[in-house]
């Protein structure tokens, strides 16, 4: 094959992938999301009070739920504004499409790794390899944060507080079973040993470049080393206040579905529910039956409404990853993968 004949046929493969498998995964996408809602459990029930909730007693508390999806999910972008800042300038609403669309990817992977490939669509061709390591140690910040707080939450829970449900009381059982203490022990240890790695990301050059075989791979890594601490200190801000937003939007709809328990209860409750759905590996297409079942087992140590929790998951997952990972496929469908035929 000569050289013309190769460039033809890499021509050919970004045409395909730009204007067949783009179109494709997007259709693909949408559909396993209409599924996705379409298989769970209590879903008609979860539905009556959503429709609800615009107009009821507590109005202003769900449409403040609703504004504050695109605080949460700017916040975001600007986090990814800063993280490819040495590697790429993006303005906003780049960086906000492609935060949708790695959220799009992400529900249909494990641990939500498709993440980094939505991303990375918006990012030029050569420096996309790069991109992915910058969009972990963005992923790195924000799970800091959701251990930090999810340790703050397992304390509280342990040694501070007694669940107010008569109907389960101390619930020994529940406490047993998913063993608290022993919980709290290993998220400290992890946490503290994130927060060294997340201050000492050059590390993994060091580490790759003893290994012969992935070697080759520090030059994507290099972007790593120009983290400064306060970069790193601002990336982690960004996460916390993601991280009360996130909270805020579950204590206001828990109110909007009247689940009767105090702000206090509700922050650290949730914190936990957010741990356990950080180290839960699973894909993220599933996570509103995981979300369901923690949310409930915990949210009933201090509220016999059960459908009214059920009816929060249901909502928080809608609002927050539903909506706007539909809107990610539309963006994908109308994405070229690579963006020069050439």
């Amino acid at each position: 094959m000569n050289v013309q004949d190769m460039l033809r046929s890499h021509k050919n493969i970004k045409i395909f992938f730009n204007y067949v498998l783009g179109p494709l995964l997007g259709l693909w996408l949408f559909y396993s999301l209409y599924n996705q809602v379409k298989n769970q459990p209590h879903l008609q029930e979860s539905i009556d009070l959503i429709k609800h909730a615009p107009f009821g007693d507590h109005a202003i508390k769900f449409w403040i739920v609703i504004v504050l999806v695109f605080l949460n999910w700017g916040i975001e972008a600007r986090k990814w504004q800063v993280l490819v800042k040495n590697l790429q300038s993006i303005n906003f609403l780049t960086a906000f499409k492609a935060v949708l669309s790695g959220l799009t990817l992400s529900l249909n992977t494990p641990n939500r790794i498709g993440e980094y490939g939505g991303r990375i669509l918006y990012i030029d061709e050569g420096n996309r390899l790069s991109a992915i390591s910058l969009s972990i140690a963005g992923g790195i910040s924000q799970l800091i944060i959701t251990l930090l707080m999810g340790c703050g939450g397992l304390l509280f829970l342990i040694y501070f507080q007694q669940p107010h449900n008569p109907a389960m009381g101390l619930s020994v059982f529940w406490l047993k079973i998913f063993s608290l203490k022993i919980l709290l022990i290993v998220s400290l240890i992890t946490t503290a040993g994130l927060i060294l790695f997340y201050f000492r990301l050059s590390w993994i050059t060091l580490f790759l470049e003893k290994i012969p075989r992935l070697a080759r791979f520090t030059r994507y890594m290099i972007v790593l080393e120009q983290f400064t601490a306060k970069v790193l200190l601002r990336l982690i801000s960004l996460s916390f206040f993601r991280y009360l937003i996130f909270v805020l939007q579950y204590i206001l709809l828990l109110q909007v579905f009247e689940v009767n328990i105090s702000w206090v209860d509700a922050f650290w409750v949730i914190s936990i529910l957010f741990l356990v759905l950080a180290i839960v590996p699973s894909f993220a297409i599933a996570d509103l039956g995981i979300r369901g079942k923690f949310s409930t087992e915990l949210l009933n140590l201090y509220s016999v409404n059960t459908i009214g929790i059920i009816g929060t998951t249901f909502g928080i997952w809608l609002i927050n990853l539903f909506i706007p990972a539909i809107v990610g496929s539309l963006l994908i469908f109308g994405t070229r993968i690579f963006k020069n035929d050439k």
